[in-house]
């Protein structure tokens, strides 16, 4: 590790403690390698683009996967950390991204796998299962200045197996929100003493979860969707004293968020806020407080976002915020910004080989996946440490002009600062070269650096 760029060697050394001195040589390696290489993201891939396709004691690369004794939990908070300290302001919230994604693998020894709609195939009117690996995963949304947007950054994931799988153990089945509010409290753990906000879309939607949120001792903010017949109310009247029976969880009933849509009298304001794919966009707002009431289930207070588009580009749907004291236009943005964790799942598959990886033991099933996904926040910690505070260069072309760069050329840059490393050349005499035109070299190694 001596030879890689200083800057990045202090990034690394944040995690080296959380491994032995044996297992860290081999896990640089495989970091190293793992952004190196295209295609798949086998073992043996890593192995041979970094040189070492004669290494006789190979099977300790797969052992830091399948057997090594480390913690990947310890791992994802000292990314977050790193994440935070280089992205998020010292005195703003930090906004964080959940949701969940399917890897699709098959296999008769993957014991976790299950048959999930495949959101990535699937349409509001087509339906397709896939089947694989269920993934529950925490993002930070941050702006990334040399991006000049809002990126998804992943820090830790989970694995949420099939309900089979728990059925088959005599365990009880954790759903989608139950995971959820676990990796919030997990969250919360990390992170004290900061304002913290999660973003999620309708599976999270859960009473339970919000509830959980908004009660622990340093109060969690959700934003997620709300249905629009969801049954609000107005907030339990005073208890008058003497009163018997247990206290007024609700007051009177509100209309539903779907009436107050065709209700004349309902009073709407006209926002600009930030929209997907780095715009802006002019929608109709209505807003309110109230509490989410159900039957056997926590009581919730909240600021609801009815929102509706003037030009009907979108059909009108309903935010809510665990927070009533939000305004509508931060709930707004909080809620767009969780579009980035699509394109981050989209960038994993693309160019970081999330599912090709074919581990089988269900250690290294557990690791492998997480760890792809956190190289995506590793490649950007990577690139911020090495630009200094310069701008980073996108690809262009003359059919396409790139206003600001991508991951794609956050990792082309980093993989060019990577390939000169002479701890992982194949050759071992200095006078064996071949002299090249530059040319030539600038086009290899620009056709190596961006290859998916």
């Amino acid at each position: 590790m001596g030879n890689l760029p200083v800057e990045i060697i202090r990034v690394l050394r944040r995690c080296e403690t959380v491994f032995s001195e044996r297992v860290w040589d081999w896990v640089t390696v495989l970091v190293v390698g793992a952004i190196l290489a295209p295609g798949q993201r086998t073992v043996a891939a890593v192995l041979r683009v970094m040189g070492l396709s004669g290494e006789r004691q190979f099977q300790n690369y797969h052992r830091v996967l399948n057997r090594a004794r480390w913690s990947s939990r310890e791992l994802s908070r000292r990314l977050l950390r790193a994440l935070v300290r280089a992205f998020v302001p010292a005195d703003g919230p930090i906004v964080v991204g959940l949701d969940d994604t399917i890897e699709r693998r098959r296999g008769a020894k993957i014991a976790a796998k299950g048959i999930y709609r495949d959101p990535v195939r699937s349409s509001k009117g087509h339906v397709v299962q896939a089947s694989g690996l269920r993934w529950v995963s925490l993002h930070l949304l941050a702006r990334v200045p040399w991006a000049g947007r809002v990126w998804a950054l992943p820090f830790l994931t989970v694995l949420a197996p099939s309900e089979r799988y728990a059925q088959e153990r005599g365990r009880r089945h954790k759903t989608l929100p139950d995971w959820g509010r676990q990796l919030i409290r997990q969250l919360r753990r990390w992170l004290p003493d900061r304002a913290l906000v999660v973003v999620a879309d309708s599976t999270y939607a859960a009473l339970e979860l919000l509830a959980d949120a908004a009660g622990l001792q340093q109060p969690v903010t959700v934003v997620t969707r709300l249905r629009l017949d969801a049954a609000l109310y107005d907030p339990a009247p005073p208890r008058e004293p003497g009163t018997k029976g247990r206290p007024r969880r609700k007051g009177a009933r509100q209309p539903t968020l779907a009436q107050r849509l065709l209700d004349p009298d309902t009073a709407w304001q006209t926002l600009t806020v930030p929209w997907y794919g780095g715009g802006t966009a002019s929608v109709d707002v209505a807003t309110g407080t109230a509490v989410w009431y159900h039957g056997g289930q926590p009581t919730v207070g909240l600021r609801w976002v009815l929102l509706r588009a003037p030009d009907g580009q979108f059909d009108s749907q309903a935010l809510l915020c665990t927070d009533p004291a939000v305004q509508p236009a931060q709930i707004l943005a909080w809620f767009v910004s969780r579009w980035q964790l699509e394109v981050t799942f989209h960038e994993g598959r693309a160019h970081l080989g999330v599912e090709t990886q074919r581990q089988w033991s269900d250690l290294a099933i557990l690791r492998t996946t997480p760890a792809l996904l956190g190289l995506f926040s590793l490649v950007t910690l990577f690139a911020d440490a090495l630009l200094q505070g310069q701008d980073l260069p996108a690809r262009q072309a003359a059919w396409y002009t790139k206003p600001t760069p991508t991951f794609s050329d956050t990792l082309a840059f980093v993989r060019q600062h990577l390939w000169p490393v002479t701890a992982f050349c194949t050759s071992p005499d200095t006078t064996d070269s071949v002299e090249i035109p530059r040319a030539l070299f600038d086009r290899l190694t620009d056709t190596l650096a961006y290859a998916a």
